[in-house]
């Protein structure tokens, strides 16, 4: 088994893992030898802060080992990505990859001969989703009947936001003045739309009206933030995007919880003062990356 990202799984799937994320996260030493002998290569393309650490001490913690792979210092770079990524599958027990390109992960898949983790790629983040929901959960009890709203650029995690909610029946909002053109997937779109619990707007106060989630992603993805050859295009988003940003006066009689998957621009997409917000939850989120991660691990590695 595989996870590029969530359209195959069901909702008593999902919830497994959310499950599983909370009992490893209560009863972390029942887990300690879980994945002993067991090794996971992973494999970066992109920047990273919690995909990596997270998964490294997931792996440590359960008894297994991690290996770090940057593309750019190994002949990922020049090589033929199948005779790599083969060659690395018959090493380890398991792939985690964080690329630019989906396609690249679908290549990585076709040849591997070990179950392989979608880290992050341009369409989709699955395991982000998956902590998200964990969180949720935790905070709120249950899933079903919730109503998220996600506020920013339709991107990757917009994508995968839409397929997680859907699935395991809460409504979803999205609110995106600006659309990636490279993360659109129409298969989503028209499968969340079936299910009557998806909708778009771009009426922000109304979208926000009794909703239990807010969610916001960067304006920006980290890869064009500092690259003078995006500032164009940087700065007509940051001027499209600030009436929408998370802010006080925003989020005035709300209660919603408010999550970010981070790195956080404070100033841009959330202001400074929400992200230490009592409702903000966006730390704890990030924890549980952890925990959800570690539950993943465990479904697809235990049983290779």
């Amino acid at each position: 088994m595989d996870l590029l990202n969530l359209k195959k799984m069901s909702s008593n799937e999902i919830e497994g893992i959310i499950d599983s994320s909370s009992e490893i996260k209560m009863n972390p030493k029942d887990f300690f030898s879980a994945l002993k002998h067991k090794s996971l290569a992973m494999i970066f393309q992109k920047t990273s802060t919690r995909t990596r650490i997270s998964f490294e001490v997931a792996m440590t913690q359960l008894g297994g080992h991690s290996i770090y792979v940057d593309w750019m210092t190994t002949n990922l770079i020049l090589a033929d990505l199948r005779d790599e990524f083969k060659s690395i599958s018959g090493y380890v027990d398991g792939i985690m990859a964080r690329v630019l390109k989906h396609s690249d992960l679908k290549i990585l898949t076709e040849v591997s001969n070990v179950p392989v983790i979608n880290g992050c790629s341009e369409k989709y983040h699955p395991c982000q989703i998956i902590g998200d929901l964990v969180t949720i959960k935790e905070k709120k009890g249950y899933l079903k009947g919730l109503k998220l709203v996600y506020i920013g650029v339709h991107n990757n995690v917009c994508n995968s936001l839409i397929e997680g909610c859907t699935t395991v029946g809460m409504k979803i909002t999205t609110v995106t003045p600006v659309v990636n053109k490279a993360s659109i997937d129409m298969d989503i779109l028209e499968r969340a739309r079936g299910t009557g619990l998806y909708e778009t707007s771009m009426d922000v106060k109304t979208a926000l009206e009794d909703c239990d989630v807010v969610y916001t992603d960067t304006w920006v993805d980290m890869e064009f933030f500092l690259n003078p050859k995006f500032k164009k295009e940087k700065e007509k988003r940051i001027n499209l995007m600030l009436p929408y940003q998370i802010n006080k006066k925003l989020m005035k009689g709300s209660d919603a919880l408010i999550m970010h998957d981070m790195p956080i621009h404070r100033g841009y997409e959330i202001a400074d003062d929400i992200v230490e917000n009592r409702n903000s939850i966006i730390y704890i989120q990030s924890e549980n990356r952890l925990y959800s991660e570690k539950a993943i691990l465990l479904k697809l590695l235990s049983t290779n």
